[in-house]
C-alpha cells in the first residue's frame, strides 16, 4: 500500500470527523516521520507492513475520538511543538490570546511573572521565549504535569522558568509578582460538552470547577492581591459565557482597569485587571 492509497482509505474511514483528511495526513507524517510536503511529493512510496500496522492502530484511536495531540504526543502552541500527555489539557490556539495580552501589558524592564496551573507549560514557555529577561515561576498541582512542563522547557533550552508543584499560590508563600497569568479549570461539571469531542479524553481535574465553573477563578482573584506588586496585572482565561461574572469578581476584589477580551472566534475568553492599593 502506498502513501496515497493509505491516505484515501484513512480519509474515508474518518468520514464524519471535523477534518478527516488532515487527521490522516498528520497520522501518516507521525508514523513515517516525513513532512507533509514529502508525503505529497512522493505519494507512490510503498509503506512497510510494520508502518501499516502502526498507522491503522493510530487511525482506530482517532476513529474512537481520541485527540490527535494525544496520539502523536505533540501539539504546537505559539509556534512551539510541545509534548503533551494525559495528565494535562491540550493547549488551545485561543489561549495564545492570553499570551498576547500578557506581552502587551508587561513593562519594558525585567520583572517576575507567575503562571498558575501551567499544565504543559505552554503559557510560561511562550512568555519565556518572548521575554528572556523576565523570570517566570510556573505551578501545577499535578506532579506529572510539572515533570512534562519541565521537559518541554528543557527541549527549548529555556532557563528563566522555575517549575513548582502545589495548590495555586501555596508554593510561592509571600512572594510578589509584576504579573500573574492563569488558565484554570472553568467548565461547569454539569456541562454536556464534557461528554463530547476531545475533552472526553482530557483530565477532568484540569477542566471542571464548582460554582458554575467559577470556584477556581474566584480563589485566584481573591488571593492574587497578596502576590501582586503595586500596579501589577492579573490575567485569566475563562469560558465564553463567563466574561461578565469574572469582571464582577475582579471589581469586587478592588482591581482597576478591568476588561474582557475576545478570542479568535469572537467569544469572551480572557479578563484582566490591574492591582492598585491606595
Amino acid at each position: 500500500m502506498t502513501y496515497l492509497e493509505w491516505l484515501k482509505a484513512a480519509t474515508l474511514y474518518l468520514k464524519g470527523h471535523d477534518s478527516p483528511k488532515r487527521d490522516a495526513e498528520i497520522i501518516l507524517g507521525f508514523i513515517t516521520q516525513k513532512t507533509r510536503t514529502f508525503l505529497m511529493a512522493f505519494s507512490e512510496t510503498v509503506l512497510t507492513d510494520e508502518e501499516v500496522i502502526r498507522l491503522n492502530a493510530c487511525l482506530e484511536r482517532r476513529k474512537n475520538g481520541e485527540p490527535i495531540a494525544y496520539i502523536t504526543g505533540v501539539k504546537e502552541f505559539w509556534s512551539l511543538p510541545l509534548d503533551v500527555g494525559f495528565s494535562t489539557l491540550i493547549p488551545r490556539p485561543d489561549t495564545e490570546k492570553l499570551v498576547e495580552l500578557a506581552l502587551d501589558h508587561l513593562p519594558k524592564e525585567p520583572c517576575e511573572i507567575l503562571d498558575l496551573g501551567t499544565g504543559t507549560g505552554a503559557i510560561a514557555i511562550a512568555l519565556a521565549t518572548e521575554r528572556p529577561d523576565c523570570l517566570l515561576t510556573a505551578i501545577d498541582y499535578n506532579v506529572d504535569a510539572v515533570k512534562l512542563a519541565q521537559s518541554n522547557a528543557s527541549r527549548f533550552s529555556i532557563e528563566n522558568i522555575y517549575f513548582l508543584q502545589g495548590d495555586w499560590f501555596k508554593p510561592v508563600k509571600n512572594r510578589t509578582f509584576t504579573m500573574i497569568v492563569s488558565n484554570p479549570p472553568y467548565i461547569d461539571p454539569a456541562d454536556p460538552h464534557l461528554s463530547m469531542g476531545d475533552v472526553r479524553f482530557e483530565p477532568l481535574s484540569a477542566l471542571i470547577a464548582a460554582d458554575n465553573g467559577l470556584s477556581d477563578i474566584k480563589q485566584i482573584i481573591q488571593q492574587a492581591p497578596k502576590h501582586l506588586k503595586q500596579y501589577g496585572w492579573l490575567i485569566i482565561e475563562h469560558g465564553w459565557q463567563q466574561g461578565e461574572a469574572v469582571r464582577t469578581i475582579f471589581k469586587q476584589q478592588g482591581f482597576q482597569l478591568v476588561n474582557t477580551y475576545t478570542d479568535y472566534s469572537g467569544n469572551d475568553r480572557v479578563t484582566l485587571g490591574r492591582w492598585f492599593k491606595p
